[in-house]
């Protein structure tokens, strides 16, 4: 070690303050109050700290590591709080991957589709398959966007047709109107009673008529069945989920035979029903008629003046079980699935309303509900 003009030990800066260090805190035998050269080396090494000369072993930027503080551990909660609900209920994590809360945003955003005037070219645009709840029993059905019940069934505007007047006319699309609210949507009528309303508006001068349909009503079959006329459901085993029924279609005036005013009706219906017994489990029935009422000339027909006879009516029903013998429809569910006999019909969109009924014996599948 080399000595000083002093006779002492030669120390470097580093080491004379690393020594005031020690001193200040107390520790060796270092004096209690630093010499005017430590107070100078110390205050020349402040002022040269962080001022290497450029190209100095210089390098990125260094990256700061911050204590966590409250905001951390608001996120760290959340985080935990996020992964608990995940475990408890996964299916909101799958239905935002699988495309289901986008669309059900989509359509909550959407408004009611404009009133249908004739029937349409194609089946409604394909949504991600979602499943119906108590709260939201339309969820992932192009019918969320259909209208409420019998605002559904919008006339169309009445003019002259078949040699009779426009109020005539008008007449006559407003019974053909009456007949499908009481037959498909009054409450009585669904929950299996005579649906006494809608046949008040048929004509007794067809009398096979009206013997055909009490027939079905007191003796029903697979075949001959009150649900080729009415919406009928058994309120021992089913309930409504709601008020609303979900309603779409069109109806028009025109010609027939000479004295003959023809109503053309096309209507599905959309029933969400759960089990009577409770549960939470919904199944959506879907109901399609094709209906054509004649309001004759009583100058030129045997009829009674005001009341509709029918011409044809073509009915298809999804959702339900196949060639039920008591009158009613019998909407399946996840339990009723074994039972009962099984498909061997072709697959059908029950929302499809570009295509005419066919009058298919073998009871076929739907390709969503």
């Amino acid at each position: 070690m080399g000595k000083n003009d002093h006779d002492r030990p030669d120390i470097s800066d580093e080491e004379w303050a690393r020594f005031m260090e020690q001193a200040a805190q107390g520790a060796g035998d270092a004096p209690k109050e630093p010499s005017a050269r430590a107070r100078m080396v110390t205050e020349r090494l402040r002022a040269t700290q962080g001022q290497e000369p450029p190209g100095w072993r210089t390098g990125p930027a260094p990256r700061v590591r911050r204590r966590p503080g409250r905001l951390g551990a608001v996120l760290a909660v959340l985080g935990i709080a996020g992964l608990a609900l995940i475990a408890v209920r996964p299916e909101l994590v799958i239905d935002r991957i699988t495309g289901k809360t986008a669309a059900r945003e989509e359509a909550a955003k959407a408004g009611p589709l404009a009133p249908e005037t004739e029937r349409p070219s194609a089946a409604p645009p394909s949504l991600p398959p979602d499943l119906p709840t108590l709260q939201d029993p339309f969820r992932g059905s192009p019918a969320l966007q259909w209208a409420d019940g019998a605002a559904g069934i919008e006339l169309p505007a009445a003019t002259p047709v078949a040699g009779m007047s426009s109020e005539t006319v008008a007449d006559a699309l407003q019974k053909a109107r009456q007949f499908l609210v009481a037959a498909n949507l009054d409450p009585a009528t669904l929950r299996g009673d005579r649906p006494a309303s809608a046949i008040a508006l048929l004509d007794p001068r067809q009398p096979d008529l009206l013997k055909d349909v009490e027939q079905y009503l007191k003796a029903p079959t697979a075949q001959d069945t009150p649900a080729l006329l009415f919406t009928r459901f058994d309120p021992s085993r089913i309930k409504p989920v709601g008020d609303v029924v979900k309603v779409r279609g069109s109806m028009r005036a025109e010609q027939g035979e000479p004295g003959e005013l023809l109503v053309v009706a096309d209507y599905t219906f959309v029933h969400p029903v759960t089990p009577a017994q409770g549960g939470s489990e919904v199944q959506r029935t879907i109901v399609r008629r094709q209906t054509t009422f004649a309001l004759l000339d009583p100058a030129r027909w045997e009829t009674t003046r005001g009341r509709l006879q029918l011409r044809a009516y073509h009915a298809e029903w999804s959702n339900v079980e196949c060639e039920a013998a008591d009158g009613y429809l019998h909407p399946q569910f996840t339990a009723d699935l074994p039972a009962g006999p099984q498909p061997t019909g072709p697959a059908v969109d029950p929302y499809d309303r570009s295509r005419e009924i066919k009058d298919e014996k073998a009871c076929g599948t739907v390709t969503r509900s």
